[in-house]
């Protein structure tokens, strides 16, 4: 491949991997769904098609590496028994009999994919003892509490003959009609009503209060299980008719097929009659109906391969093109998006469209006024085909891309020879770029500070008296004071689309941000605050990510951290000796080097120093040192796995670390043992089947010494 077409190739995705990213921030941290699981899917498809293309451009931040997010931390870790998988997509027939030829079957069940929010549940002796989200695939968050509260799903299951343990798979959603009623019961009561069943579903199952989840008509529908030894069915179908009559709600909608027609005439008729179901559905999913089948054809590093989600075609709308504007990213990228007057298109209200850069939108050909066609594909990316040429009035005019950076002013330029997409390369001073890097570090994947989230972020590097911004950079977060905070005064954003919000006038409403009216400090002052002295002692590999260094994420962090143990460490090695370090590799270790050269990214790293954050691993020495390689675990893979009752998980594994080990992940014949707390689930299982050593936390902590 050409250097023009591969710096295309590594642009697209850096773009992939920013987007994914941002939008698993905004669904497992932030409960809200900015995109649906089939946009997400579609992004995913895309960046692994490019990565497949050019393997060396993976880096350790790549979404491609994981299942899903994390587990909010405003609920207790779950971990489940088997891990919950994603789904690989279909859009055509053609994909669809593709993937029929591969798993070589003759039964299928066909079923709709309800567009909710994903649920485990756990019950013990037919008793329910835990509900989970998904999570991260491995461990969810524990919603229990709120699980209770639906009616539809039993506390304890009918019947007899129940396993010791089994998880139920399901999906959580709103009725239509339902949906209705709690939006006008909203607007009624002066409340901004949810925007689609999605959003309200994932919303209302994560609340904190458990009385306002049992206001909300949430249902559920079964889809599978996940952890159940020697079930006594053979097929899935059969599967359900057993959980029917243990009171669980399943669909009556499945059927079970024989052949690719039969399953295009299932698809055809639902996709002739979505719009008449009592809840919204994103597609149908296909799977094959044997267990003994599945089980042979097994999983990928991410979905089972004897299941595909089969996507409808796009919804297609006209709505007006009222402006394109200029977004600045983290890393300084300045991307168009479109703003639209706001119309539903395949289950949700869209008011914004990315245009990725000024050449796409001359391509589109679209004019500023215009009347456009606007499509979800697969309810996926919202997308500007193209205007509606015949009701243009002579008033529309075309898109300037701008020469300058909307919020700082400076130019945007190429960052580098053949690139297509124009970036603000004054990323100290640039309030957009200032913003998005505080949000970042403050986000669960770095340092995870619960008061620093986008809106605070805001209100501190970009208020509205820029003469009292009480952060001019990221390297004084650690240095703030009460009297820092108490003058703030900012503009009330949205979190979701980062705009200001308006009152009745128009006007952006302005609010002391972080002091109440009467003067004194407000709750968010304080536990900011509190946050951060907290956060000068969280694990190395969180600091190293919160740099916002490009390309580095948690993987190579972790790797980073565990081989060198300090900052210091890492940023006097060169190239090559960081390029070795697992995980890292050549354009990562680059990055790094590149990195360290500018003044003021050295200045964070002594500000924060000086501010009293842990910048290395306690009693880590580094390569070499009895610490890294000669501890009481150099050279052992350990996992842990359940809940322990004097550790965290991330606890435990820093311990690990720190004496030489490497906490890994998942179990194989390497590991050496497996230290297991409560609920130990599959990771327990596997260990015992492999004859891999299982010790207690009360053994563990006398290893550690």
């Amino acid at each position: 491949m050409n250097t023009v077409d591969r710096a295309s190739a590594q642009e697209r995705i850096n773009a992939l991997v920013d987007q994914i990213n941002q939008h698993r921030r905004a669904y497992y941290e932030g409960n809200t769904v900015l995109v649906s699981d089939a946009e997400y899917d579609a992004m995913l498809h895309e960046l692994e098609a490019l990565e497949a293309l050019h393997p060396d451009l993976i880096t350790g931040d790549s979404p491609t590496q994981t299942v899903g997010g994390s587990a909010n931390q405003a609920f207790s870790p779950v971990e489940h028994l088997e891990r919950m998988m994603s789904l690989d997509n279909a859009f055509s027939a053609e994909e669809l009999s593709a993937w029929a030829a591969r798993t070589e079957t003759g039964r299928f069940l066909c079923e709709l994919k309800i567009d909710g929010l994903a649920i485990n549940l756990r019950y013990e002796r037919g008793q329910l003892v835990s509900a989970a989200t998904r999570g991260d695939g491995v461990v969810g968050e524990d919603v229990t509490a709120n699980v209770l509260t639906i009616a539809s799903i039993p506390r304890k299951l009918e019947g007899q003959g129940h396993p010791p343990v089994v998880e139920i798979r399901g999906e959580i959603f709103f009725g239509v009609e339902d949906f209705a009623r709690l939006n006008e019961s909203l607007v009624a009561e002066g409340k901004a009503p949810f925007a689609n069943p999605r959003n309200s579903a994932s919303g209302s199952l994560r609340q904190k209060d458990p009385k306002i989840t049992a206001s909300r008509p949430l249902r559920m529908l079964v889809h599978g299980v996940g952890a159940w030894p020697d079930a006594p069915v053979q097929y899935q179908s059969e599967l359900y008719e057993l959980l029917a009559q243990w009171g669980l709600p399943t669909s009556p909608r499945f059927k079970v097929v024989h052949s690719v027609d039969e399953v295009l005439d299932y698809i055809k008729n639902f996709q002739l009659h979505r719009h008449d179901l009592e809840h919204e559905i994103d597609g149908v999913v296909v799977k094959v109906d044997s267990f003994a089948e599945q089980r042979e054809l097994g999983f990928t590093s991410r979905a089972p391969r004897w299941a595909i989600a089969y996507k409808y075609p796009p919804e297609q709308v006209n709505t007006k093109l009222l402006d394109i504007r200029i977004g600045i990213g983290r890393t300084g990228r300045a991307t168009p998006y479109a703003v639209l007057s706001p119309i539903k298109v395949a289950g949700s209200v869209v008011e914004f469209a990315t245009l990725h850069n000024q050449d796409v939108v001359k391509a589109k050909g679209v004019l500023l006024g215009d009347t456009v066609v606007l499509r979800k594909a697969g309810d996926v990316i919202p997308e500007i085909l193209g205007p509606v040429v015949d009701l243009r009035d002579g008033t529309e005019r075309a898109f300037v891309m701008p020469a300058n950076c909307p919020e700082c002013g400076s130019p945007l330029v190429p960052a580098s020879e053949g690139d297509i997409d124009l970036r603000c390369l004054n990323a100290q001073a640039c309030p957009a770029q200032l913003r998005e890097r505080v949000a970042y570090l403050g986000s669960r994947g770095a340092l995870d500070i619960e008061a620093l989230g986008y809106v605070a972020a805001a209100a501190l590097t970009q208020p509205v008296f820029p003469e009292i911004a009480p952060l001019r950079s990221e390297a004084d977060l650690f240095a703030l004071t009460l009297d820092d905070l108490l003058p703030v005064r900012a503009e009330v954003l949205d979190p979701d689309t980062g705009l200001a919000k308006l009152d009745e006038e128009g006007r952006a409403k302005i609010v002391d941000f972080f002091k109440k009216k009467d003067g004194t400090p407000a709750e968010v002052a304080l536990k900011l605050l509190r946050n951060l002295e907290e956060a000068k002692a969280k694990p190395l590999w969180r600091f190293i990510v919160a740099l916002s260094i490009r390309h580095v994420g948690p993987v190579a962090a972790r790797s980073l951290a565990t081989h060198f143990g300090s900052l210091d460490r890492i940023f006097t090695s060169n190239v090559d000796e960081l390029a070795q370090v697992d995980g890292v590799g050549p354009i990562l270790a680059t990055s790094i080097a590149e990195w360290w050269q500018v003044d003021w990214h050295r200045n964070i790293v002594e500000k924060w120093r000086e501010a009293g954050v842990q910048l290395e691993i306690p009693g880590h020495e580094g390569p070499g040192s009895r610490s890294g390689a000669e501890g009481p675990f150099a050279g052992l893979s350990i996992v842990v796995t359940g809940t322990l009752k004097e550790f965290t998980r991330e606890a435990a594994e820093e311990a690990i670390i720190s004496r030489g080990g490497k906490a890994a992940s998942s179990v194989s014949k390497n590991t050496a043992f497996v230290v297991a707390g409560e609920s130990a689930g599959s990771k327990l299982t596997k260990a015992e089947a492999l004859g891999v050593q299982v010790i207690d936390e009360d053994e563990f902590k006398k290893r550690l010494i």
